[in-house]
C-alpha cells in the first residue's frame, strides 16, 4: 500500500503560467518579457508615459514562407496618455531602435499609438512638510490678523521658498 503524496501549496505562477501565456499570445506577445521589462527596454525617460498593448504581426507572404525573403516587421501598439502622444510620436525612432535591440532583430517596423490612461502609474513620494522654523519665521512677518489664515499663508510661503 502506498501512502498518498504530501500536498504542498503550489506557486501561483505554476497555476497561471499557461493561462497568461495564451492571453499574451492572443495579444501578439511571444512572452511577457517586453511587458515586464518595458522600463528597462525604452528607458526611464519614455517608460512612464507609454506601455505596450499588443504587437500586430503581418501575415507571411509566400516568399517569406519559402524562406526567400525576410518576414515583414510587426506593428507595436502603445497606450499613451493624451498629452504625451505627440512627444512619443517624435521619439518613435528611438523607441523602435530600443525595442528591436531587445528582440535582437528587426521585429518591429512601426508604432501605432492609442490614447488612453495608463494602467500603472508611477507613484510619486508625498512632498515633505515645510520646515517648522521657516513657517514660524514667515508667519511672524505676515500682517494678517486671522491666525488660521496667517499659518496657512506661512506654510504656502515656506513651500514656495523651498523650491
Amino acid at each position: 500500500m502506498s501512502t498518498p503524496a504530501r500536498g504542498f501549496p503550489r506557486p501561483l505562477s505554476d497555476l497561471l503560467g499557461a493561462t497568461l501565456t495564451d492571453v499574451m499570445k492572443a495579444q501578439g506577445f511571444a512572452s511577457g518579457e517586453i511587458l515586464a521589462r518595458w522600463a528597462t527596454i525604452v528607458g526611464p525617460d519614455i517608460a512612464p508615459f507609454c506601455e505596450p498593448l499588443k504587437i500586430n504581426w503581418p501575415r507571411l507572404s509566400p516568399k517569406a514562407e519559402a524562406g526567400d525573403a525576410p518576414p515583414e516587421p510587426a506593428t507595436l501598439v502603445l497606450r499613451v496618455e493624451g498629452p504625451m502622444a505627440l512627444e512619443i510620436q517624435h521619439m518613435s525612432g528611438a523607441i523602435l531602435e530600443r525595442v528591436n535591440r531587445f528582440f535582437g532583430w528587426q521585429a518591429v517596423g512601426r508604432l501605432a499609438l492609442r490614447q488612453a490612461p495608463l494602467r500603472r502609474r508611477v507613484r510619486r513620494a508625498p512632498p515633505k512638510p515645510p520646515d517648522p522654523a521657516v513657517v514660524d519665521r514667515i508667519a511672524e512677518s505676515l500682517p494678517v490678523e486671522d491666525e488660521a489664515l496667517r499659518n496657512a499663508l506661512a506654510r504656502l510661503g515656506a513651500v514656495i521658498k523651498r523650491k
